[in-house]
């Protein structure tokens, strides 16, 4: 039996913890699948890690989405969801409600999502990945997270929403505080969302008077049309795909590009394919990347309307549940050679945008960008290197996502010919 089985529980949300979870939760799903226990918040929790068990629960419709069916008060005074989110009246987004009302705001902002909406994206996507590794492919390092994996999804989402050229720099600056500030730091976070709130009220009345084709002047739109969209669910709404749209996708580019270069033989597969411009292992690897070490370690909260039986453990009525996605994604029941990076898996139904009528509208666009961003990294910079020990980075802490504070990298640097 592998020594992880042997020892005693292991101590979870610790920094150790936080910098390599999979021999946790690997203990977890063989000795208590379904776990309760204290989070750093204070709050009790069901932990769920099995991947069986996992895919029930993210459809069970038993399960809801609304914080004020916790049974306790921590949804009163912000320790569950998005830290500040409360305070600053921006509850009522996709994350925090059920049908019927989960129904209609997702299908009004479904349409920016499309398969055909995204290819329309890709252009703009290239165009920003370029921009981006133009600003230090001549410098020869670089810290992967701040200037390209952070500020990539940034200008993507606030071109899809709509937010001005001039403004999207103080988006970037706000939704880096909201990342910078974890764990205790909530009031940090609770700033920045505030401030994003304020801006998009002043945004929506700003597109009331000059609608275009993005997706803020769509909600308006909608709820100029009868939808009874209120201006806060629009605020909520693009608060949300703001929040959600970057920190996945920062997370899918970092902890992608740290398991290529931890993986030499399957990056330099993936190398020569891209190379070679084929695109078909480059599809495949995003998703073996997305469930080795995706980006969302946890599902949002969701909590038990009713008494319900989760992988053969009674939760009461009221108690909150989290899906553990990096668990159930390394399940041995059901993907073979679970801790093996493997960037052609061919069978592989991860859950790392979740699963049932939650799952990430967001997905094909983060799968651009994941795409785009891996593909010009291993072709504009073909040597690139970590450079730091692996033992000395950094992972944020948190509950939800779980993505690194830095990645530094060298590489030869890039002539200015070359560009």
């Amino acid at each position: 039996m592998p020594e992880t089985y042997r020892n005693p529980q292991p101590e979870l949300f610790t920094w150790e913890f936080a910098a390599d979870p999979y021999p946790a939760y690997a203990w977890l799903r063989e000795h208590a699948p379904v776990h309760r226990t204290t989070l750093p918040s204070g709050v009790e929790a069901w932990l769920v890690t099995r991947y069986a068990d996992a895919r029930q629960a993210l459809a069970d419709g038993r399960l809801s989405k609304n914080p004020a069916h916790h049974s306790g008060q921590a949804h009163k005074t912000g320790r569950v969801g998005i830290p500040g989110e409360r305070q600053a009246d921006l509850m009522t987004h996709l994350l925090n409600i059920d049908p019927p009302d989960h129904t209609r705001l997702r299908r009004l902002v479904s349409k920016a999502f499309t398969p055909r909406r995204v290819a329309e994206f890709e252009p703009r996507v290239q165009q920003l990945t370029d921009r981006l590794i133009d600003d230090f492919a001549a410098r020869g390092s670089a810290d992967l997270i701040h200037e390209f994996a952070f500020p990539l999804p940034i200008y993507a989402i606030c071109d899809l929403l709509g937010v001005p050229p001039e403004d999207q720099d103080d988006l970037r600056d706000w939704a880096g505080a909201m990342i910078r500030h974890h764990g205790g730091q909530r009031g940090g976070v609770g700033r920045a969302v505030k401030k994003i709130r304020t801006y998009l009220l002043e945004l929506i009345h700003r597109k009331r008077a000059d609608l275009g084709d993005d997706l803020i002047s769509g909600l308006i739109r909608a709820s100029d049309h009868g939808e009874h969209l209120t201006e806060n669910e629009a605020a909520a709404m693009a608060f949300i795909l703001l929040f959600a749209g970057f920190e996945t996708t920062i997370n899918l580019i970092g902890n992608g590009t740290y398991a290529l270069l931890r993986n030499p033989a399957q990056r330099a597969l993936l190398q020569e394919s891209v190379q070679r411009g084929e695109t078909a292992l480059l599809a495949t690897a995003v998703e073996e990347l997305l469930r080795y070490d995706g980006p969302v370690e946890l599902a949002t909260w969701r909590f038990a309307t009713e008494p319900l039986t989760v992988g053969g453990v009674d939760i009461p009525v009221g108690d909150p549940v989290l899906v553990v996605l990096a668990a159930a994604d390394r399940d041995p029941a059901r993907f073979a050679g679970e801790n093996t990076l493997d960037l052609a898996r061919k069978d592989n139904p991860h859950l790392g945008f979740g699963h049932g009528i939650h799952y990430c509208i967001g997905a094909p666009l983060a799968r651009l960008e994941g795409q785009f961003a891996l593909a010009a990294l291993l072709t504009r910079l073909p040597d690139l290197q970590l450079a730091a020990d692996p033992e000395e980075l950094r992972w944020r802490g948190g509950l939800i996502m779980r993505g690194l504070r830095e990645l530094p990298v060298s590489f030869t640097p890039e002539s200015a010919d070359a560009r």
